[in-house]
């Protein structure tokens, strides 16, 4: 291990000062891959809601290498052995967890990039990125993919109770000030144990889990899923689906250069793979690319672009309903006609009177469970260890149906 370096330390506002206690994870905390993550924010439009929500994803990914940290002491001080290559190497892996999410990512992968989501895209930049550090990342890709004999490094990195997870739940909290997101990711790392290679967590810290759980559900209903943010993404992915379409029509649409890249073109894996210039022209993108974009289509002789730009940059957004069962297609097209917009026809009405599905799952059994550990050495899933939770329920995914449509008559 290199010699740890006082200087290198940086000053979080929810967890105070972190150290970076190795070169080559300083290195790659400098790389513009992860400098990038500066200039897009962790909520996307959740700050129309919640003002103080523009934190970035590169905030979170420092905390989130804060608290891989500080797990590893734990369980090092526990008697397991970890060695400084591995320490290294799961730092590195949860360093570069997030550097494929391109700007509001979800909105981005399901229009201008279709065919890859930011696993895939992360895992393009990390073997990019090992090329670059000669070799030195490929342990931490290998504890990425889950492919180490050391299965706990990995559920430190992606699993139902990752560093990602106790670090946004906590940051999100913080930054929309939204109280019942605070959990005690402290204790929690506190109570971590290893039991047949995998993560479980001791018996006493069995309250703290349920603390956990519970928070997840209420952030994702109340943050995550809010109907202003939703309904906000829903318009921006609009948006883009507008721009990409009379981009790939020949009409003109005028964007930043990067982001001109994906609306004149439909790429797919290969195309990433065999072109190096889709993906350096994906590296550049962030959210002030889509923000410049929607000012100069704010101006656009499209009015289905036009409107839905403007209406975003002046927080204008469409009526949303959310209900436990489906809308019905009647309504849906009654309201198109009700609600048609002057110079917009009744089949470009679609981009503002929509239907769609949301869901919520605060706890997947079966996938990766949360294990407690008993003094007698038995395990029990968290679902069925615990007094307070009711497994069924709990695990249960809920599903909600939303209607869109404008709130005024525009004619």
């Amino acid at each position: 291990m290199q010699q740890y370096n006082q200087r290198k330390i940086v000053n979080d506002p929810v967890h105070g000062f972190i150290s970076i206690p190795d070169n080559i994870l300083f290195k790659l905390i400098e790389h513009p891959y992860l400098q990038r993550l500066r200039r897009i924010k962790q909520l996307g439009l959740t700050s129309l809601v919640y003002p103080g929500a523009v934190h970035t994803r590169f905030q979170h990914t420092l905390g989130a290498f804060y608290l891989m940290g500080s797990a590893i002491s734990v369980l090092r001080n526990k008697g397991h052995l970890i060695s400084s290559d591995e320490s290294t190497a799961a730092n590195a892996a949860i360093l570069m967890h997030d550097i494929g999410h391109g700007p509001f990512s979800h909105a981005l992968e399901q229009t201008l990039i279709e065919n890859l989501n930011h696993e895939d895209i992360s895992l393009l930049l990390m073997n990019r990125l090992n090329k670059h550090f000669k070799g030195q990342l490929s342990q931490a890709i290998e504890i990425f993919k889950g492919q180490t004999g050391k299965l706990f490094l990995h559920q430190l990195v992606s699993s139902q109770l990752d560093m990602d997870r106790l670090d946004y739940l906590k940051r999100d909290s913080f930054f929309s000030g939204v109280s019942e997101g605070i959990i005690g990711s402290d204790r929690i790392i506190k109570m971590l144990e290893i039991k047949n290679n995998q993560l479980v967590i001791e018996a006493k810290g069995i309250y703290s889990i349920e603390k956990f759980l519970v928070a997840r559900r209420l952030m994702y209903w109340q943050v995550y899923l809010h109907k202003t943010a939703l309904v906000a993404e829903k318009m921006l992915i609009n948006a883009l689906r507008r721009a990409k379409y009379l981009s790939l029509n020949n009409t003109k649409v005028t964007a930043p250069p990067f982001l001109s890249t994906f609306l004149k073109n439909r790429f797919c894996t290969t195309d990433f793979l065999n072109n190096q210039r889709i993906l350096d022209d994906f590296t550049m993108l962030d959210d002030n690319d889509i923000m410049s974009a929607l000012k100069l289509w704010r101006d656009h002789n499209d009015p289905v672009l036009s409107r839905l730009s403007s209406s975003l940059l002046n927080r204008d957004l469409l009526r949303i309903e959310i209900s436990d069962t489906p809308f019905d297609k009647e309504r849906l097209l009654a309201l198109k006609k009700e609600k048609q917009i002057k110079n917009i026809g009744l089949d470009e009405m679609d981009y503002f009177v929509f239907t769609d599905h949301i869901s919520n799952s605060a706890y997947n059994v079966g996938q990766e469970n949360i294990n407690i550990l008993y003094k007698d050495g038995t395990i029990k899933d968290i679902s069925f260890a615990s007094d307070m939770l009711d497994h069924t329920a709990f695990a249960k995914t809920v599903n909600k149906y939303v209607l869109c449509y404008p709130k005024s008559i525009d004619r």
